[in-house]
């Protein structure tokens, strides 16, 4: 892992205030227009390149070359992130879409994320944000404080990273989640989990959820369709599930022919038993064609259900259905007397038997996660937003 450590040329301020409170260092109104800003996570290399310290790739840079995220670049002998205050859009989500079943159901969500990928996944269903090299993608622009404004404005138990991965936007996705905490709204991310130790210490230490995509238990599977690493993703659930007080959910996408076996699906499923305990929610989701991957079938619910039916076996006591309508695994069943407790069709809450406390209203077992006294309504609606309607009460934000 690379080590966190300024560079011998240009000192980094490790220790800078706040921007969202003190309206001064990164987020200024100069950089606001350009969208670039300085970070700590690199260091520099004895042949004079500089490495980015972010995520494994560990990429080792000249001047004026980007990462293969595409958003991390060097500049002036030091690595900068490009697309600060900068979006692809913002819209506002059932927070189940994310997804999260265990934390805080029916309630709308602020998303949104910007542009790049430090993993190359061919099957991307999101492959116009996350592998984007144009800047056009970038139509949209706020502050943290805007953004945190924004979600309290419309009524947003939560403010959700997303759309691409938050460990490339570290910076921009921390001073949001400040910001939000400043103003009493939760944060989510939704991550691949592919970062180095520092950063992610840093990113979940203002993250309330998350959740984190184990997209399949092969490093063969890593390496050749997402071009990352297995070990490093399981590195950080984990250490999320162990030593951070984030709440997290799992999500496995099945494609067929890939990841899809029995044998593989029981190995992984058995591991988060092992690593996380029974009681983190698992999503297995549908693959459905597309990017590079246009020859692969769709997945079978059948598949689903069989992936299902593993997880359960193993103990994992909380396993959904994503990309498909099944009522019984969109429900949340009470693990002590099996009665429903969350019914769900499609993001929709149709009932919701779980009391203030966060209990069962038949046997009062607990339930894991955060839950409401009621849930939310917010249904399957998903609607953009124009964050300039919401004036943040900072001027130098404005």
């Amino acid at each position: 892992m690379g080590a966190n450590r300024p560079s011998s040329l240009k000192e980094v301020d490790m220790n800078r205030p706040d921007p969202f409170e003190y309206g001064t260092s990164r987020y200024d109104s100069a950089l606001f227009g350009a969208g670039t800003v300085n970070t700590r996570w690199w260091h520099e290399l004895s042949d004079g390149r500089v490495q980015c310290d972010i995520c494994p790739r560990s990429c080792r840079l000249h001047e004026g070359q980007r990462g293969l995220c595409f958003v991390r670049a060097r500049e002036s002998d030091e690595i900068v992130l490009t697309t600060y205050g900068r979006s692809s859009g913002y819209c506002i989500d059932p927070i189940e879409k994310k997804p999260l079943y265990h934390w805080l159901p029916g309630t709308p969500v602020l998303s949104f994320g910007t542009a790049g990928c430090n993993l190359t996944c061919s099957f991307c269903q999101n492959s116009d944000i996350s592998k984007s090299r144009e800047t056009h993608t970038l139509a949209d622009s706020a502050s943290p404080c805007s953004i945190a404004d924004a979600a309290l404005a419309h009524g947003c138990a939560s403010v959700a990273f997303t759309y691409n991965d938050p460990v490339i936007f570290l910076e921009y996705a921390a001073d949001t989640a400040r910001a939000c905490h400043d103003r009493g709204v939760r944060t989510v991310a939704v991550t691949a989990g592919y970062v180095e130790r520092g950063p992610r210490a840093e990113l979940f230490d203002v993250i309330d959820a998350v959740n984190i995509d184990l997209k399949g238990f092969t490093d063969e599977y890593y390496r050749k369709v997402c071009g990352g690493t297995l070990t490093a993703v399981l590195d950080t659930i984990s250490w999320v599930a162990r030593q951070s007080d984030t709440w997290m959910e799992l999500t496995t996408l099945l494609v067929p022919h890939h990841n899809d076996s029995d044998e593989e699906i029981l190995r992984m499923t058995s591991w988060i038993y092992d690593e996380c305990g029974p009681d983190v929610p698992l999503h297995f989701s549908a693959f459905h064609p597309d990017w590079k991957m246009l020859d692969v079938p769709a997945t079978s619910h059948a598949t689903l259900r069989q992936a299902r039916e593993i997880a359960l076996s193993v103990g994992l006591r909380y396993v959904y259905l994503g990309n498909v309508h099944d009522a019984e695994a969109d429900t949340t069943f009470c693990p002590n007397c099996r009665n429903a407790v969350v019914v769900r069709d499609w993001y929709r809450i149709d009932e919701y038997l779980i009391d203030d406390r966060g209990r069962c209203t038949f046997c009062q077992s607990k339930l894991p996660g955060l839950f409401g006294a009621s849930a939310g309504e917010w249904g399957r609606r998903r609607e953009p937003v124009v964050l300039g309607d919401i004036a943040s009460p900072n001027p130098a934000f404005r």
